[in-house]
């Protein structure tokens, strides 16, 4: 059995508790590209599009490679939409908060925001205003995020369209989460 902390309340918690509670924190951190990878697979499944959404990110990355984007900007439209395997209602939001502490800014804020820029092209269709990203228009990141979308995402749901597969990108998910969290703030 592993070793665990001896305490029951965090208010009674010692600095060895502690060591313990980060240390298994660390491996964790260490897994983490192993566990994207799966998560990701998991998405290779039944969907209402003429692809799966696996596929769908797979087209998206694929995509933003052939256009030459970094790496970081590779990966992050890889998994733009992981959120839907484990929060579908606010997808932008948990991508994004998987993404945080291994990319820039930039990048964390077009994951964060392309859901509400990919209602431009549905919104209209549900009597809503689809330039609803338009209030964040003097966002320094705001055309980076419609180009994302315009480019790579709404774009990236055709069944003909010859995407890289989920192996050529796992060494460069592997790159980014290896990175120290936080470092790329």
């Amino acid at each position: 059995m592993p070793q665990q902390v001896t305490f029951t309340a965090m208010d009674h918690a010692t600095r060895d508790d502690y060591d313990l509670v980060f240390a298994h924190d660390a491996e964790n951190i260490a897994t983490q590209a192993g566990r994207v990878v799966s998560w990701l697979q998991k998405m290779d499944g039944d969907s209402p599009y003429q692809i799966s959404r696996l596929d769908h990110c797979l087209q998206t990355a694929t995509r933003a490679e052939r256009d030459g984007a970094d790496e970081e900007t590779i990966v992050c439209a890889l998994l733009h939409d992981i959120g839907d395997v484990i929060a579908p209602a606010n997808h932008s939001q948990a991508a994004a908060a998987l993404l945080r502490p291994y990319v820039s800014d930039k990048n964390h804020w077009i994951v964060l925001n392309h859901g509400l820029f990919q209602g431009y092209y549905w919104m209209h269709h549900y009597e809503q205003e689809r330039n609803m990203r338009d209030q964040l228009a003097d966002h320094p990141y705001y055309q980076d995020c419609v180009d994302f979308c315009a480019n790579w995402d709404q774009c990236s749901f055709d069944p003909a369209y010859q995407n890289q597969p989920l192996a050529h990108f796992v060494p460069m998910i592997e790159r980014i989460f290896a990175r120290t969290p936080g470092t790329c703030l």
